[in-house]
């Protein structure tokens, strides 16, 4: 059943049954999971991943996450090892991503992960984008459904936005529940978090029972996500701001700001999970309404908060 979007499509058995002929093909498919929308493709199709690249113009050097249904059909791409087991146990499907030594006869296109001898792999919570990986016997390579640098999609129309109808078929799966990327830990040797998420290192490091090191290594891309201008809305972002300019869009968590036109707060009751949900939400809204620079308060650096200050550092970077 379609909208007023041409190409945006309610998910049904009809539509199941399109995608799986379309990704087959090699085509590209916009579908929503519990973190973002994003851009799915064949990841062992070498015409697939182009397509996704071009389509964002995103850097080679930028490798994709690989999605699967579950660890029976990942097991052929990559290497278990004990720490993966005991989180995929726990945590998956969900919003983790893990960073894991790829095998040599993967099948997986080496445009991929970069020419990397490392796969970024994820298992999705959605009901949709599982419904299609369970038809399917290739995973799907699926970066955020944005053009490379901009901010992620948390819903079908904001794919629209960004891609009007260069992206074909994109399905509907209602508002992104979690809002921000997924958790991405380095599992190759000592386990690091790459990029922050919903799921907390404190958790992570109570089901492996070690202590998670930092990421000290930051110029390598080893993964999505870590490139240091990202998750920008097209404007100047100012982190950390006290002082407030009239003319700004100001962000803020909490209530204290009432009935000002120009102050938008990411969660009234400063619930830092509801505030990274509408992180993304009140950038684009933002953008639509005209604003030419946004001032964001200091934002908790705890919980949510710490994967919040990641996104918004990485949305105020100037290169």
């Amino acid at each position: 059943m379609k909208n007023r979007y041409s190409n945006i499509f309610t998910f049904s058995k009809k539509i199941l049954t399109k995608t799986l002929k379309l990704l087959t093909k090699g085509h590209i498919v916009a579908l929503p999971t519990e973190t973002v929308y994003g851009l799915a493709g064949n990841a062992y199709s070498n015409l697939a991943i182009k397509k996704i690249y071009k389509l964002k113009g995103r850097p080679k050097i930028n490798p994709l996450i690989i999605h699967y249904y579950n660890i029976n059909k990942a097991s052929e791409d990559f290497i278990l090892n004990n720490n993966f087991e005991k989180l995929y146990k726990r945590l998956c499907p969900g919003a983790i991503t893990f960073v894991l030594k790829k095998k040599k006869n993967s099948k997986i296109n080496p445009l991929a992960s970069a020419n990397l001898n490392t796969v970024a792999v994820r298992f999705p919570k959605h009901r949709v984008t599982r419904a299609i990986l369970k038809k399917i016997d290739f995973p799907l390579a699926m970066p955020s459904a944005n053009i490379s640098s901009s901010v992620s999609p948390i819903c079908a129309q904001d794919v629209f936005d960004e891609f009007k109808k260069k992206i074909k078929f994109i399905i509907n799966g209602g508002k992104s529940k979690i809002g921000i990327e997924s958790t991405v830990i380095d599992l190759t040797n000592s386990p690091k978090i790459l990029r922050p998420g919903i799921i907390s290192n404190s958790k992570i490091e109570k089901i492996l029972r070690l202590k998670i090191k930092k990421n000290i290594n930051k110029l390598k891309i080893n993964a999505p996500g870590m490139l240091k201008k990202h998750y920008s809305p097209g404007i100047p972002v100012l982190i950390n701001q006290s002082k407030f300019d009239n003319d700004n869009a100001i962000i803020f968590i909490g209530n204290k700001f009432k009935n000002k036109s120009n102050f938008f707060s990411l969660s009234k009751n400063s619930n830092l999970n509801e505030a990274a949900s509408n992180l993304y939400k009140t950038f684009r809204l933002i953008k639509k309404k005209g604003f030419k620079k946004i001032q964001i308060t200091k934002i908790p650096n705890r919980g949510a908060g710490i994967a919040i200050n990641d996104r918004i550092k990485r949305a105020a970077s100037k290169i």
